[in-house]
């Protein structure tokens, strides 16, 4: 049982999701794309409104919330990650360009294997690390340390350059997945894009 609970169902949440043993899975486009189009879909059939994201190599940073009520966070997100683990996985499995494929699929089978349910193989770690954003400032400053991750671990040197992040949607008014931009004083814009 997880001891981080979503404490409002349908609020904004800022949210992690890890890969087991922090493996770096997403450094295949592949298998970034497996995860834009899972959220493009909970989006349109779930009501997850995204705020900003990024996917870095073995885990992706959320600002989402859940404006369905039929659609608690918690069950998006289960199922978001219920499905990108099998189809991640299954693209592994039949991976040919796969240079890691067995290393990988050990580490994902030892992982299910230590889980509760005894899976066979488990890809995302079980916690989420929810947070409640419930301030404008709390919110904005959750925004640029998202947007910031790709600069920090030095993949590019302005984070609206980054494809798989929300950022190039707040600095360029364009991207990889619709995004509902947060209006916020200027101010904070030339520090997330390092200007």
């Amino acid at each position: 049982m997880s001891r981080y609970k979503i404490l409002n169902q349908h609020g904004i949440n800022f949210v992690t999701i890890t890969v087991v043993d922090w493996v770096d899975v997403f450094i295949r486009k592949s298998y970034k794309d497996i995860v834009i189009e899972s959220l493009r879909y909970c989006q349109k059939e779930k009501g997850l409104v995204i705020y900003a994201f990024v996917i870095m190599s073995n885990h992706l940073h959320l600002v989402v919330e859940a404006s369905d009520e039929k659609f608690p966070l918690s069950d998006v997100l289960r199922d978001f990650k219920k499905f990108t683990a099998k189809s991640i996985l299954d693209q592994i499995k039949q991976g040919r360009k796969e240079s890691r494929k067995k290393w990988m699929l050990e580490r994902f089978v030892y992982r299910g294997n230590k889980t509760e349910k005894n899976q066979k193989l488990q890809l995302w770690k079980n916690d989420n690390h929810p947070m409640l954003l419930y301030t404008l400032p709390i919110l904005m400053q959750k925004i640029r340390y998202i947007h910031a991750n790709p600069v920090k671990a030095g993949m590019v040197v302005k984070a609206e350059h980054y494809l798989y992040s929300s950022a190039s949607n707040y600095f360029l008014n364009t991207g990889i997945l619709d995004v509902r931009i947060i209006e916020s004083p200027s101010s904070w814009y030339g520090y997330v894009a390092g200007v």
